[in-house]
C-alpha cells in the first residue's frame, strides 16, 4: 500500500468523518422524506411543482429550526460524499476495477452538490430554479454540438437510474452493510426497504435522463429541469395520480432506508 494509499484510508477511517457521515445519511433521508411528500401532494393536486431536492431544501428552511438542520445537512453529506470518495480510492473490495469506482464516485459528487445546495439555501440563498436551470439547458443547446450533448447527458442519467434499479433489486447494496448484531426481523426490514427505495430512486432519475433526452432531440429545454418536472410529468399521464403516489412510497422507503444505512453501514 503506498502512502497516498494510506493517508486515503486513514482518513476513511477517520471516527469523526465516520460519524459526520452517519449524519449525512440520515440527513439524505430527510430530504427524500420530504421529497416524497412533496411528491404525493403534487399527485394529489394540492401541491405546487417543485417536489424535487430544491423543493425539499427550501421546506426545510420555513421551519424556525431549519437553518441549523441544512447547516447539519450540509455538512454531514461534505462527510459522506469525502468517505464515499476515499472509499472508492481506496480500492475496497466492492470497488475493485475502474468501471466499479465511477458509481461511488458519481453519487458521491450528487452527495456533494447537494450539500452544496443546502450550505446555500441556509445562507438565504435558493436552490437553482427551473427557470434557471431550462436557461442552462438552453445555453448547452445553443452551443455547438449541444444537442448532443445534453442528450449524452440524458443517457448517462438513463443508465445511472438503470444502475439504481439493479443495484435494488439485486440487492447489492447490502455489501455495504454490517448487519452484526442485527436481529433476522431489522435485516429483513432494511433489505425490503432499500430494494423498494434504490428502484424507486431508479425509476424517479429514469424519467429525469428521458426528459433531458427529449429535450436534445425536440430542442425544448423546459423538460430539462430536474426531478420536480420529472414527477409533474408523470402526473399528467394516465393512471399518473397512482403511479407517482407508488414513486412517492418508494422514494418515502429511501428515506426509512437511509436511516438504517446510517446505523449499520460498514465502517
Amino acid at each position: 500500500m503506498t502512502a497516498g494509499t494510506q493517508s486515503v484510508a486513514r482518513l476513511t477511517d477517520n471516527r469523526g468523518l465516520v460519524l459526520l457521515a452517519r449524519v449525512g445519511l440520515i440527513g439524505y433521508g430527510i430530504v427524500h422524506l420530504l421529497i416524497a411528500w412533496l411528491a404525493a401532494q403534487v399527485a394529489l393536486g394540492s401541491g405546487g411543482e417543485e417536489a424535487g431536492k430544491g423543493g425539499a431544501l427550501h421546506r426545510i428552511a420555513e421551519e424556525s429550526w431549519g437553518t441549523a438542520l441544512l447547516w447539519v445537512i450540509a455538512v454531514g453529506l461534505f462527510a459522506l460524499a469525502l468517505w464515499q470518495l476515499g472509499e472508492a480510492a481506496w480500492g475496497r473490495k466492492s470497488y475493485s476495477g475502474a468501471l466499479r469506482r465511477i458509481p461511488p464516485v458519481v453519487e458521491a459528487l450528487v452527495l456533494a452538490f447537494l450539500g452544496w445546495s443546502a450550505a446555500k439555501v441556509a445562507t438565504g440563498g435558493k436552490s437553482q430554479s427551473n427557470e434557471e436551470q431550462a436557461g442552462l439547458a438552453q445555453q448547452l443547446l445553443d452551443a455547438p454540438g449541444g444537442q448532443i450533448l445534453v442528450a449524452a447527458a440524458g443517457l448517462a442519467v438513463i443508465g445511472a437510474a438503470v444502475y439504481l434499479v439493479h443495484k435494488g433489486l439485486t440487492e447489492r447494496f447490502t455489501r455495504d452493510l454490517d448487519f452484526s448484531g442485527a436481529s433476522p426481523a431489522t435485516r429483513r426490514t432494511t433489505t425490503r426497504l432499500g430494494k423498494v427505495g434504490h428502484s424507486a430512486q431508479g425509476i424517479a432519475y429514469g424519467i429525469v435522463g428521458a426528459l433531458v433526452v427529449v429535450a436534445a432531440i425536440r430542442y425544448d429545454p423546459d423538460k430539462a429541469t430536474g426531478l420536480d418536472t420529472a414527477l409533474a410529468t408523470l402526473a399528467a399521464q394516465p393512471y399518473g395520480t397512482i403511479l407517482l403516489l407508488l414513486v412517492a412510497l418508494g422514494l418515502a422507503c429511501f428515506g426509512l432506508y437511509c436511516f438504517l444505512d446510517a446505523r449499520f453501514r460498514r465502517p
